[in-house]
C-alpha cells in the first residue's frame, strides 16, 4: 500500500451500539447470544444498502457506516439520517420478532457525524480492509457515546446539511475528549416528509454511567445539616443524581447534603443537596436512588463534564 492509495473526502458516518449487550450476553448461552447479535446485524445491513450507505465494519455489536463514498452526493447526510431513524424502526420491529422467538430484546444508540475522513486501504499482505478514519470519525464514535437507548443524536455540520428535512430537539452542548470547547449536538425526532418517527425508548435526559466512587454524605432536617458524616459508594451517576449504597441511617425521602471528590475534572463538589426517591435491599446492599435537588451552576457544569468523559471511557472499552 502507497500513500497514493489513500484520499481526503467529506462524507457522513454513522455509528451504532448496542445498550447493555455485556450484560445480555453474559446472562443467556452463547448461541443465544450469536443468533440475537446475527439478526440485529442482518437487519441493520438491509437498511443500511436500501439507504445507499456503505458498512465500513463491524466491531463485536457496534456497526459502522458511511455515506458519500466513493462518489459524493448533495443528499448524503439527509440519506445518513433516514438510515438511522430507519434502523430505529428496524429495532421495534425486530425486537417484536426476538419476542415471539424467545431471543432477548435488543436497544440501541446512534450518532452520526459529517466532516472530511481519509479513505483508503488498511492493512497488509495478510489482511487488508478498505476503510475510513480521521477525526470525522472519532467524533461520530464520541457522539455514539452519549445516545440513550432509541435515540439518534446528530453533529452540528449534520444537522446544518439535513436543514428542514428533520425535526429535531435541541441543541444540546457535551464535552469530548481531545477537544477544549463543547460540541453542539440535536437529538433527532422525526422526518416530516418520510413520515418516520424515532422511536426513543428512554425518557431519560441525562445519560448514566457505571462508577465506584467513594462519597460522603449528611442528612438534612428542615434546613439545617446534620453533623454525623456517612460514607458510601456511587455505583452510577448521570446529570441528575444518583445509585449509591448507602448505610442504614438513610430512608426514602430524606434529603442529603452529598460531597464528592471529581479530581477528573478538578472539581471537589462540596454543596451538593438531594433527595433519596428509593431505597431497595438485597445480595447484602442497601442502594438508594438520589436526585439532586439544588446544583450550584458551576457544579452542575463540573457534573456535566465528569459524566461526559467518563461515559466516552466506558464506551471504548
Amino acid at each position: 500500500m502507497t500513500n497514493s492509495t489513500w484520499q481526503t473526502r467529506e462524507a457522513t458516518i454513522v455509528m451504532a451500539d448496542i445498550r447493555g449487550f455485556t450484560a445480555m450476553s453474559e446472562s443467556h448461552t452463547p448461541q443465544v447470544v450469536m443468533e440475537t447479535l446475527n439478526r440485529y446485524l442482518s437487519r441493520m445491513s438491509e437498511v443500511a444498502v436500501a439507504n445507499g450507505g456503505t458498512i465500513d465494519k463491524f466491531m463485536g455489536d457496534a456497526v459502522m457506516l458511511h455515506f458519500g463514498l466513493p462518489a459524493p452526493a448533495q443528499d448524503d447526510a439527509r440519506r445518513a439520517v433516514t438510515c438511522a431513524v430507519q434502523m430505529q424502526v428496524a429495532m421495534d420491529e425486530l425486537n417484536l420478532e426476538n419476542h415471539q422467538l424467545g431471543l432477548p430484546a435488543l436497544y440501541m444508540g446512534v450518532g452520526i457525524n459529517t466532516g472530511n475522513v481519509i479513505a483508503g486501504t488498511l492493512g497488509s499482505k495478510l489482511h487488508s480492509e478498505d476503510t475510513v478514519i480521521g477525526n470525522a470519525v472519532n467524533v461520530a464514535a464520541r457522539i455514539e457515546s452519549f445516545s440513550l437507548r432509541g435515540q439518534v443524536l446528530i453533529s452540528e455540520s449534520t444537522y446544518q446539511q439535513c436543514g428542514d428535512f428533520v425535526q429535531v430537539e435541541g441543541p444540546m452542548e457535551v464535552l469530548m475528549k481531545g477537544k477544549s470547547d463543547p460540541v453542539i449536538l440535536r437529538e433527532v425526532l422525526a422526518i416530516p416528509e418520510l413520515g418516520l418517527a424515532v422511536p426513543r425508548q428512554e425518557i431519560r435526559k441525562s445519560p448514566r454511567v457505571e462508577v465506584r466512587i467513594p462519597f460522603v454524605y449528611q442528612t438534612v432536617e428542615g434546613k439545617v445539616v446534620t453533623t454525623s458524616e456517612h460514607k458510601g459508594v456511587v455505583h452510577d451517576i448521570s446529570y441528575d443524581g444518583l445509585l449509591a449504597e448507602v448505610d442504614s441511617m438513610v430512608m426514602q425521602h430524606d434529603d442529603i447534603l452529598v460531597r464528592m471528590d471529581l479530581s477528573l475534572v478538578g472539581s471537589d463538589m462540596q454543596e451538593l443537596y438531594a433527595k433519596v426517591r428509593s431505597i431497595r435491599e438485597g445480595n447484602g446492599q442497601r442502594m438508594a436512588g438520589i436526585e439532586f435537588t439544588t446544583v450550584k451552576d458551576d457544579i452542575e457544569r463540573d457534573l456535566r463534564r465528569f459524566v461526559q468523559l467518563l461515559l466516552q471511557g466506558a464506551q471504548q472499552k
